[in-house]
């Protein structure tokens, strides 16, 4: 149970609530208990009329009353019943939500590092079906919890003021009881946590096969990945018996132990009648009532400590993921103005997840307005110095700086909202492009959105749709093609207008004619603004104040582009490369 601790602080949250429905909880089985009474009381009278102790019109009036009496008591205990599921199953609600709202908040605040070691699907899991099971612990569990100990309280007090020897050998099977659910909540809880753990595997294996359909369908492994997903279904399908087995047992065994307290009520009940020692026959009656009430509470017991042992393991592994500390803290926690000078001091970084050392002693210096061009071979570290500056990592040696600032001590969230970031995987999300493009600025009018898809080259294709701005696009914009992705993410960055432009390789799906039509307005538009571009080619490059060219997470070339080509490296290298490949076009 150390692990539903964490669920404490919401019950002190919805503690009033929780303690209407006790309240509610407790009325109602007073009065569901009413009825063996009053069903004894009548047997009683039925026989006091046979053996001619009472009048017709006595026992006519004294039926009417018990008819009447129950049929009220009913009709109370059905309503208190319908409010105690409206409280208590509310709450449940309301700290699921909670929950859910929790765990998306702190997986928003994790290092990029932590989602490279943990795969999608088993952190949608964890929200889900997770949740989910701890939900039926802080609901129905504790519903049904109330229900049971009220019913049996009250019960056991009217039990033994009617006959406390009877009632003693009605209650002989629960001790039995009792160590059978200890025993099997043991083994339900291990089970457990091998189905959540399998259902998350299964939940990975199914989002990244939908994921890459495309790829899936371009290889022909249809077949393939059918039978990958079949052997994981037919795993999670044993192990799903394999629990269920277990939780099959609980029901037949309360009912086998309800039968045999029948038994023993009739019996012991009848010769205790016999004997002179119970005085009504209604008593009997009202036992066997009393017991057959109490065999849904029973059989809930272990439901009940099944939910509880399932929700305590679902809440094991939300808490593991809930306990991961972010390795990127934000130590500053009031709000810092960013002008946009930055400056790497003998900056090397190697990656936690690989081990790859991807820059080794970096240092450069841009002042605010200025634009910086960092090219080189695929690994060379280009896209990490953009990775740094966001602060998605923090570095072991060197120092970056912003504003004259160690970039550790200012606020990352207000460093990160003047960064507009282009990424060389262009994401969009299933919304219409409209929207994807004010994600960079939720309160952008229509304008904004037209004059920043225009600046990157992307609107007159998205009025080309027969919806435009509006079109709905399909999962990571599978719509688009691969330059209208990276020209929509180009608007997405500066409709934001931020302080700070970062361009990872955004422009590698784009032809060299609207490459140049795009460069030119971003001249334009960061004026002002410390621009970063990252790029293979070298017409992205040339008009940049400050050109660095990276090889194995070093600088080898530094300088601008008249510099550069007047030397012999890399650089003019590569621009005689792409010179000549553009007059044969």
């Amino acid at each position: 149970m150390k692990a539903l601790k964490h669920l404490n602080k919401y019950f002190l949250k919805y503690k009033y609530s929780l303690i209407i429905g006790i309240v509610i909880t407790i009325i109602a089985k007073i009065f569901a208990l009413f009825t063996p009474r009053l069903v004894g009381a009548s047997i009683n009278v039925v026989s006091d009329r046979l053996n001619g102790k009472i009048t017709e019109e006595v026992f006519r009036s004294e039926l009417m009353i018990n008819i009447l009496y129950l049929i009220g008591a009913a009709v109370i205990a059905g309503i208190f019943t319908f409010l105690m599921r409206q409280t208590i199953i509310n709450v449940s609600r309301y700290i699921e939500f909670d929950l859910k709202n929790e765990i998306y908040q702190h997986y928003q605040i994790l290092s990029l590092n932590f989602y490279k070691s943990n795969r999608t699907g088993d952190l949608m899991n964890r929200i889900s079906e997770d949740v989910g099971k701890v939900r039926m612990y802080v609901g129905p569990a504790i519903m049904y919890t109330m229900n049971t100990i009220t019913l049996f309280v009250v019960a056991l007090i009217y039990m033994i003021n009617t006959a406390p020897s009877l009632t003693l050998y009605t209650l002989i099977p629960l001790p039995v009881l009792s160590i059978t659910i200890y025993k099997l909540s043991r083994m339900i809880n291990k089970r457990s946590t091998i189905v959540q753990q399998s259902l998350s595997t299964l939940s990975t294996y199914t989002q990244e096969a939908f994921s890459g359909i495309s790829v899936i369908k371009s290889y022909g492994i249809e077949p393939r990945t059918n039978v990958e997903f079949e052997n994981l279904s037919n795993q999670n399908r044993e192990k799903q018996i394999d629990l269920t087995k277990v939780q099959a047992l609980f029901f037949p065994l309360m009912v086998l132990l309800i039968g045999i307290s029948n038994l023993i009520v009739i019996y012991v009940g009848g010769m205790q009648y016999i004997n002179g020692k119970i005085e009504n026959i209604g008593t009997i009656a009202e036992f066997i009532i009393y017991v057959n009430m109490l065999t849904w509470p029973v059989a809930t017991v272990g439901w009940v400590t099944s939910l509880v042992q399932q929700a305590e393991a679902s809440q094991e592994r939300i808490n593991e993921f809930l306990k991961t500390d972010p390795d990127i803290k934000n130590h500053n926690h009031e709000l810092t103005p960013i002008k946009g000078d930055i400056e790497f001091k003998n900056v090397s970084f190697t990656y936690p997840d690989t081990n790859i050392t991807a820059l080794k002693d970096i240092s450069f210096k841009l002042k605010s307005g200025e634009t910086l061009a960092v090219l080189g071979k695929t690994g060379s570290g280009k896209s990490t110095i953009l990775d740094l500056i966001g602060r998605l990592y923090d570095i072991e040696s060197g120092e970056i700086l912003v504003d004259n600032t160690s970039i550790s001590k200012l606020n990352l969230y207000s460093l990160r909202e003047s960064i507009g970031y282009v990424p060389q995987d262009a994401f969009l999300f299933s919304d219409s492009i409209k929207n994807n493009i004010k994600f960079g600025k939720e309160d952008a009018t229509d304008e904004e959105v037209i004059e920043a898809a225009m600046n990157a080259k992307v609107h007159k294709n998205i009025i080309k749709f027969t919806k435009g701005y509006d079109t709905i696009l399909g999962e990571r914009g599978i719509t688009l093609s691969g330059g209208q992705k990276q020209r929509v993410s180009i608007a997405r960055a500066i409709i934001k207008h931020p302080d700070i432009l970062l361009f990872d390789d955004c422009l590698s799906a784009v032809d060299t004619e609207t490459e140049e039509k795009i460069l030119k307005n971003l001249v334009k538009l960061t004026k002002d603004k410390t621009t970063i571009i990252v790029s293979h080619r070298v017409s992205s490059a040339k008009n940049a104040d400050h050109i660095i060219v990276l090889d194995d997470g070093k600088i080898i070339e530094s300088g601008n582009h008249n510099t550069l080509i007047n030397s012999d490296g890399y650089y003019k290298e590569l621009y005689t490369k792409q010179l000549s490949e553009k007059e044969m076009l």
